[in-house]
């Protein structure tokens, strides 16, 4: 099992960051393949990576796991 914190402010949408959460789950087992804890200890770098083509500036801004995958395939290749 994954856990995830996240803090939010008290009018923010707790549904909406729900479905943050479980989008950037399947983003990281899209990514990983079946995804554990330790995929994203060992890869912290490809976690936050996933994270922040998710979230700018405390903003969620994508939420479409093949843009948010598209970069990463492109930063493996470099």
């Amino acid at each position: 099992s994954l856990f995830f914190m996240i803090g939010v402010d008290g009018d923010d949408n707790e549904l909406a960051m729900l479905e943050c959460i479980h989008c950037m789950v399947e983003a990281m087992d899209r990514w990983f393949g079946n995804v554990c804890e330790l995929d994203i200890m060992f890869s912290l770098d490809m976690a936050y990576a996933i994270i922040d083509e998710m979230v700018a500036n405390g903003w969620v801004v994508d939420t479409q796991k093949s843009s948010i995958i598209a970069p990463l395939k492109l930063l493996e290749n470099m």
